[in-house]
């Protein structure tokens, strides 16, 4: 089992790294100043204060990370992304791990009313560090209300580019997040564990949805057919067969994935009516990265 005290400090650790040289040694005075009354009382007003003070204190530049410290990262958390992190947005999320002092619960409830209380660029700060935070576990309720909102910064924070939905959302949870992305206009490619999360219980929901889109006159999201194809059903194959014979080339290409991913007769014989697609297909030189939202 790892060990959570060791696994914070490590974390804070890479954190203070990562800021202490885009600081000045005022900031950095402050910083630790900050840090060491959060860790002395977590649950006083400076946690707070430290939270809503990092921007002016301390700018919203990106960090702008080199490939070492993308590597440091990875080492010490397997798949977190900081990509786009600002220095206020890794001070924030400092500020919550510097705040465990052992207690789960006091932790999460902790982290909750802060996400509760703050605004919209505090949430998105600190819904971007749950990979980084401890008590996994008792987490996934605030990271399930974050999927909730239909602020996309905030529902991204959550969904993007982190290991946590993957790790620790149920299917019903994880379904509601992908669900949620086509509704409010978010891309599905950066959500981490896309592909082997694919379920068929979402495959059959969101061929509703499409039947639903479609009813309404309404498009339809190219990379919806990516979480359906290994799931499509018998009567689904008509489904995939509209869109490879009358959408546009994205969506044409999009449908021949799913088809080809499919373990059906008649979505192989549907494939053979696109012989190059097909071809590009098997040949490697069209995948779902290719496939534009």
């Amino acid at each position: 089992m790892p060990n959570l005290e060791t696994d914070t400090a490590a974390r804070i650790a890479l954190l203070k790294a990562w800021l202490t040289p885009r600081l000045s040694s005022e900031q950095t005075a402050w910083l630790d100043s900050q840090l060491a009354k959060v860790a002395d009382a977590p649950d006083s007003s400076a946690l707070a204060v430290g939270i809503g003070l990092a921007p002016r204190k301390l700018g919203k530049a990106d960090l702008a990370l080199s490939q070492a410290e993308l590597q440091e990262a990875e080492n010490i958390r397997p798949d977190l992304d900081p990509t786009g992190w600002s220095i206020d947005q890794t001070a924030r999320m400092l500020f919550v791990l510097a705040s465990f002092d052992g207690d789960d619960e006091a932790f999460a409830a902790r982290l909750g009313r802060l996400v509760a209380q703050g605004e919209v660029s505090e949430h998105i700060a600190l819904l971007r560090g749950l990979p980084l935070y401890p008590a996994p576990a008792k987490l996934v309720p605030i990271a399930a209300e974050g999927i909730r909102t239909n602020i996309l910064p905030v529902f991204e924070a959550v969904a993007h580019v982190s290991p946590f939905p993957r790790e620790a959302f149920s299917e019903a949870q994880w379904n509601q997040m992908v669900l949620k992305a086509l509704f409010i206009g978010s891309c599905l490619s950066p959500i981490q564990g896309l592909d082997e999360r694919r379920n068929a219980e979402l495959a059959e929901v969101l061929i509703d949805y499409v039947h639903e889109r479609w009813a309404a006159g309404r498009p339809v999201s190219t990379e919806l057919w990516r979480c359906v194809g290994p799931f499509t059903r018998k009567r689904d194959v008509g489904d995939l067969v509209k869109v490879l014979t009358g959408g546009d080339d994205q969506e044409k290409q999009a449908a021949a994935l799913a088809l080809a991913e499919a373990e059906l007769p008649e979505t192989q014989q549907a494939l053979q009516a696109v012989p190059e697609l097909a071809a590009a297909i098997r040949d490697g030189r069209l995948t779902w990265s290719g496939v534009k939202a």
